[in-house]
């Protein structure tokens, strides 16, 4: 997944070759073990680096996963390859209160507040 520009200083400098010795360490296949929650594989899942994915055909693009969402903490326990699929699933919770965080700031920056019971 591409990295964000707002979020590029959060990367170490040297995140392309971490990325890829986790992607190696995995044998470039993804290492979910169904902790992304699609309920969609037993055990691990099955889905390789440029191959066709398993039930939807389309082409296979492993990508890095920070464990807790954190791209200050990059120890090989924090990482876990990733298709792109079990990553935007593992991280859709993380996304959806970032983007909410970010509605809230952008409406109080704007003078709005939010209404709360």
């Amino acid at each position: 997944m591409p990295i964000r520009p707002e979020n590029r200083d959060r990367y170490p400098a040297d995140w392309p070759e971490i990325s890829k010795t986790i992607k190696e360490r995995a044998g470039w296949r993804c290492e979910c073990e169904g902790e992304c929650g699609r309920g969609t594989h037993p055990g691990r899942c099955p889905n390789l680096h440029g191959q066709p994915a398993y039930g939807t055909g389309s082409r296979v693009v492993l990508t890095t996963a920070h464990l807790d969402h954190a791209p200050e903490h990059y120890g090989p326990a924090n990482l876990k390859a990733m298709c792109q699929g079990c990553h935007l699933h593992y991280d859709q919770d993380h996304h959806a209160r970032t983007r909410a965080e970010a509605s809230r700031t952008a409406l109080e920056a704007s003078g709005q507040m939010a209404f709360e019971l």
